[in-house]
Order: C-alpha cells, then sequence, then structure tokens
C-alpha cells in the first residue's frame, strides 16, 4: 500500500518546492489521528499544501481564515432558527467543520474563546457540542496554521493538542527558479487530475494497521530517546511522550511494516515544540536517527532526521526519475544540471563503498551523461 501512498503524494507535491516533507506530514497525521501546526510567515505554501493533499484524498473539507471577530457561526455553523423559535438550540452543521474530513484553519491562535473551546471537544474527542446539538465528526486530520506559536498560557495549552510541528520559510534564492517553473507548472497537473488517489477509504486502512501494532520492541529505544531530549533541556509532556507511539505505528504502517522498528522513530523531532528545540533533538538524536526510513514518506524521514538512510532513497528516486527522462523530453541545460546536482549530492553524502550496488551504477550512469556531454 505505500506504494499508492507514495505514488499519490507524488502527484499532490508536484511544483511545491521544499514543501514535500509538509504534505508527508499531513497524511502521517491523518493516519495517527493527530493533528498538526504549521508555523510560518505568509506566502509560504502552507494553506497549498493542505488543498494538494484534499485534492488527491478526496474528502470532505473544511477551510478557514480565522479573525478576532470571527463567529462561531461562521465555523461550525449557524444556530437553526425555526428550532429556536420551540427553545430548542440547535446548530446547522451542513458544510461547516463538523462535518470535515480534512480541516485547515489559517491563523488558527486569534480564534474567540467560544472557538478556541469549542475546537478542543473536536480535536480531542472527535465531538461536537452546542446546545442540543451533538455530532460526531469525521475528522481524520485538522492543520492549523499560524505566524507564530503563542507565549500565554491559555493559547500555548491549545497548541499542545497539536501534536506534530512543521516550520516553514521562504525559499532561499538559489531555488526561485525552480520555484517559478514548479509553481506555474504543477498547480495545472494537480487541478487537472480530479479523481481521488489516494481515497479516504486507504488511509483509514492503514489508521487501522497502525492502531492495532504493538509498539512494545521500539519501547526502550523511546523512552531512551525522550531520556536524551530532557537532559539536553528539551521537555515534552507526559501526553506527548505517550502519543508519541501513534506517530511511530503510523510511520511503520505508512512504510508497509507490519511493526514499528527503529527507522521509525523519526517523527519524535516532529512532535518537538519549537524551531530551536528541534534543530537540538536532531543533534542529541543522531544516533538514533541515522537509520531512519520510510518509502512512503521519504522527505519528513529525511527532514527530521537528516539519517543516511533516507538520504540514500530519495537520492536513488531522484536519479531513477531524471535518467528516465532524455534531452528530448526537456530542456538539455536544466536536464544536465539536475544530474549534476544529484552526483554531488551523492559524493557529498557517501563514500564509494558506501554506495549501495544499486546507487552505484545510478552513480554511474550519471557521470557517464555528464561526461558524454
Amino acid at each position: 500500500m505505500s506504494i499508492d501512498v507514495r505514488a499519490a503524494l507524488l502527484v499532490a507535491t508536484e511544483g511545491l518546492v521544499e514543501r514535500e516533507a509538509l504534505v508527508e506530514l499531513i497524511v502521517l497525521a491523518a493516519v495517527a489521528r493527530e493533528h498538526l501546526l504549521i508555523v510560518g510567515p505568509p506566502g509560504t505554501a502552507k494553506s497549498e499544501a493542505v488543498r494538494r493533499v484534499a485534492r488527491v484524498v478526496g474528502g470532505q473539507t473544511f477551510e478557514y481564515l480565522l479573525g478576532r471577530f470571527t463567529e462561531p457561526s461562521e465555523i461550525f455553523g449557524p444556530v437553526d432558527l425555526r428550532k429556536l423559535k420551540d427553545g430548542v438550540v440547535e446548530t446547522e452543521t451542513r458544510g461547516m467543520l463538523p462535518e470535515a474530513e480534512i480541516a485547515f484553519l489559517d491563523e488558527v491562535f486569534l480564534g474567540s474563546s467560544a472557538i478556541l473551546n469549542t475546537l478542543l471537544g473536536v480535536l480531542n474527542e472527535r465531538v461536537f457540542r452546542r446546545g442540543h446539538t451533538v455530532v460526531r465528526c469525521p475528522l481524520r486530520v485538522c492543520v492549523g496554521a499560524s505566524n507564530a506559536i503563542p507565549d500565554t498560557p491559555e493559547l500555548a495549552a491549545f497548541a499542545d493538542r497539536f501534536l506534530l510541528r512543521s516550520f516553514v520559510d521562504a525559499l532561499p534564492d538559489p531555488r526561485l527558479e525552480e520555484l517559478l517553473e514548479g509553481g506555474w507548472r504543477g498547480r495545472r497537473e494537480v487541478e487537472e487530475d480530479a479523481a481521488p488517489l489516494l481515497p479516504l477509504a486507504e488511509l483509514d486502512a492503514l489508521a487501522e494497521v497502525a492502531a492495532g501494532m504493538d509498539p512494545s520492541a521500539v519501547r526502550p529505544a523511546l523512552a531512551q530517546a525522550v531520556r536524551s531530549l530532557r537532559s539536553a533541556g528539551v521537555q515534552l509532556s507526559d501526553r506527548r511522550v505517550v502519543k508519541l507511539q501513534r506517530l511511530i505505528t503510523a510511520a511503520a504502517a505508512l512504510a508497509g511494516r507490519d511493526a514499528p522498528e527503529p527507522a521509525d522513530l523519526w517523527p519524535i523531532v516532529y512532535a518537538v515544540p519549537t524551531a530551536e528545540a528541534q534543530a537540538l533533538a536532531r543533534e542529541v538524536l543522531r544516533a538514533q536517527l541515522d537509520v531512519a526510513d520510510n518509502a512512503a514518506l521519504p522527505a519528513a524521514a529525511e527532514d527530521a532526521a537528516h539519517g543516511r538512510a533516507a538520504r540514500a532513497r530519495r537520492l536513488t528516486e531522484a536519479a531513477v526519475a531524471a535518467l528516465a527522462e532524455t534531452p528530448a523530453d526537456v530542456e538539455r541545460a536544466g536536464w544536465l544540471l539536475r544530474l549534476e546536482g544529484i552526483a554531488r549530492e551523492l559524493d557529498a553524502s557517501f563514500d564509494a563503498a558506501e554506495l549501495s550496488p544499486e546507487l552505484s551504477t545510478l552513480r554511474g550512469r550519471l557521470v557517464e551523461h555528464l561526461e558524454a556531454s
């Protein structure tokens, strides 16, 4: 099943430069039945990443930009005025958040206390309660976005309900050409492909597999990782530590494994609350994360761990894709630059003796094309 997930995510990430890991994290959160918070400045493709996942999944979505004056009815639905005349307070939830399977709330911390308190029930219990209305919510994942993490105790407690954290920034200057080309080409391709490539039923099946896994084999390694983080000053609440097991089993299910292995511990990094602490976690857990690998979510695994196994998988995939093209299909100079970039990263990341037979063969083919040019 991981092959289907990978194929769908390749379509979803077409043209999204340096947002592959973010798209993959949304899928990981959906399988784990947890929620994701994206922190970064406006215009960094936060909402587009969620829309891309929604397109390939095909679920019922709800998206809203919250503000100081947003009313609860704008998120959860209006009160049914006909029933209110009879003294019954019921909410019309059709098309609103309580009936969504994938939700995106931009500037989520700008919501009023009434909105955030109601959201807690939706996020934690998947239940919407208001007056006489009680709705079981089909929500798989809620993605919240903000420019910064709040520091007030009330909002920080609400933010803690988002187990996964992703920090994004504007693309660096060297990738601007890629951004312009990918944004123009990739957007059109995704919009034309309207059929769900990864139906929610498949994600639900993966979620059931993950929930049925026994994580006991990796618990000692997980506990030791948490101890190492705490010793380095990276604090994780007990709630987050317990829920880490959901992320690890979801990663294992997406990788096609029957039980989690050390290669599935990489989601720990994304459960660390701040960008600075995540960077520290990568250093503290370098030895444990070096074996991180996931066939369905290679970008997220590599970004979390900077691990060699995940990097080797990504470079293999990149080399195969580039070599499958010919100069007749693409602009020759750009194609050769791609080949050179892959070859340079291979040489910078691995000694010749460390390359797998497949990767060694691919490197040889890259060099042959470059020398022939």
